[in-house]
């Protein structure tokens, strides 16, 4: 089966259960405290089927809000699922969860670092292209630690787990092969259109991006990465897209190496379980979508 003719398929892992997507709907299945998998699946917004998700770039700012909001909501559901009624993160409380996240993340990948260049470009007279290379590389540093920190924690292990088993899930079933927990086992736990694999790309334009806008001043170069964010990830979407699509391709499969390795940090081997929660999250997934009336232009 020829991925080129493929629809767009993608997940995520979540909290003892992964979060499938389509086109057209998304499904989670998680892993109940009484072992059962509980399933939850809706169709997607009509602005995930229309023509603003098929407009080059335009569709990179929906890739952000996948990732923001159907990320979040499949994450809280998990954890309702997984916690039962005690862990709960409902209403204003589970938004302010989210711009708390928001605002840390801003700080650490992206201010932290543009600080750190600004400092060093002036304290030393760097050269501008210089300092977005160090602001660059401290980004990169930063999330590659940050991950390989996190990948030690046991919840986080088996939260990574069933991103090994979602990845090769979808693997699986882009080969053709049968979708049962011995033969999608066999599969890769890479995919060229993972989210790691997205932050990687994200982190490796801005430098070429922002070396291009000059030197600026503190704030201005504080506020210049948090307004261009959506015009680097929208970059960076068209060339992940393009990359998983012509992966075979020895060029591309050499452009595309970096941020299939960076995923062995986010990525475990699963066990028959969380292959059988994947399995069920996808092909729930496939039944929505088959269902879900697909939008006229």
């Amino acid at each position: 089966m020829s991925t080129e003719a493929l629809p767009f398929y993608g997940g995520q892992a979540v909290i003892e259960g992964v979060m499938m997507r389509g086109r057209n709907a998304m499904a989670v299945a998680v892993r109940a405290p009484d072992g059962q998998v509980v399933l939850h699946t809706q169709p997607l917004n009509p602005i995930y089927r229309g023509r603003f998700s098929r407009t080059p770039f335009l569709r990179g700012l929906l890739g952000l809000w996948d990732a923001l909001g159907l990320g979040w909501q499949a994450l809280n559901h998990s954890a309702n699922i997984a916690g039962g009624d005690e862990g709960k993160i409902e209403g204003p409380a589970a938004w302010a969860a989210i711009g708390l996240t928001l605002v840390l993340a801003l700080a650490l990948f992206s201010a932290g670092p543009a600080a750190a260049a600004y400092w060093l470009e002036t304290a030393l007279g760097l050269p501008h292209w210089a300092a977005a290379l160090i602001e660059g590389g401290l980004q990169l540093g930063l999330l590659i630690g940050y991950l390989a920190v996190i990948g030690r924690m046991p919840d986080i292990r088996r939260v990574f787990g069933y991103h090994g088993a979602e990845h090769k899930t979808i693997n699986a079933f882009e080969a053709g092969a049968e979708l049962t927990p011995a033969s999608v086992a066999r599969f890769s736990l890479q995919h060229p259109r993972c989210g790691t694999a997205f932050l990687l790309t994200v982190a490796v334009f801005s430098i070429f991006l922002f070396a291009l806008l000059g030197p600026l001043p503190l704030l201005e170069r504080l506020a210049s990465r948090l307004l261009l964010i959506p015009v680097v990830a929208s970059i960076a979407y068209e060339y992940q897209r393009f990359t998983a699509r012509h992966i075979g391709h020895p060029l591309v499969r050499a452009l595309a190496a970096p941020g299939m390795a960076l995923q062995r940090l986010t990525t475990r081997e699963p066990d028959e379980a969380m292959l059988e929660v994947a399995i069920a999250a996808f092909q729930a997934m496939r039944v929505q979508e088959r269902e879900t009336p697909v939008p006229v232009g």
